[in-house]
């Protein structure tokens, strides 16, 4: 009866083994879904952020040029550690161009934005859409010089 056992046994430990191989098989499907998953969810993140960056550069650079009446290049230095250095340009259009009043509408544009992607597959960098942001011209009043307010 003691070597009907043994064999038993032995069976027992072969099936184990065969499955526990089988589990390492499973376990590295699932985790290249879940891993190819995660990674997609953390680029589709920040591209959102980018497009974030983007829309919040231009109110930026229209706040700026609305305040202060600074230039495209000096809003373009400005909002420079938004746009991830030199990705895209602001520029700005008042109306009327003369726009020394409060009576005019300064209107800054994002051009040229591009996304590049981390994961290597996806290649090449993708193009942002131009954002744009009007505000009216305002006159502050403040009784400070105009470095109290602007950069």
């Amino acid at each position: 009866m003691k070597p009907m056992l043994m064999s038993h046994a032995a069976r027992k430990l072969t099936s184990l083994r065969r499955q526990a191989g089988a589990a390492i098989v499973e376990f590295a499907l699932v985790a290249l879904i879940f891993l190819t998953i995660l990674i997609g969810i953390m680029e589709f993140g920040r591209w959102l952020f980018t497009l974030n960056a983007a829309s919040e550069a231009t109110r930026w650079g229209a706040r700026l040029a609305v305040v202060c009446g600074s230039t495209d290049t000096q809003i373009n230095s400005y909002v420079a550690v938004m746009l991830r250095s030199g990705n895209g340009s602001i520029t700005t259009v008042r109306d009327p161009a003369a726009c020394a009043t409060a009576d005019c509408l300064v209107t800054a544009r994002l051009v040229g934005a591009t996304f590049t992607p981390l994961i290597p597959f996806l290649g090449g960098s993708y193009a942002i859409p131009n954002f744009t942001t009007s505000l009216p011209r305002e006159a502050l009043g403040s009784a400070g010089s105009a470095t109290d307010v602007c950069p």
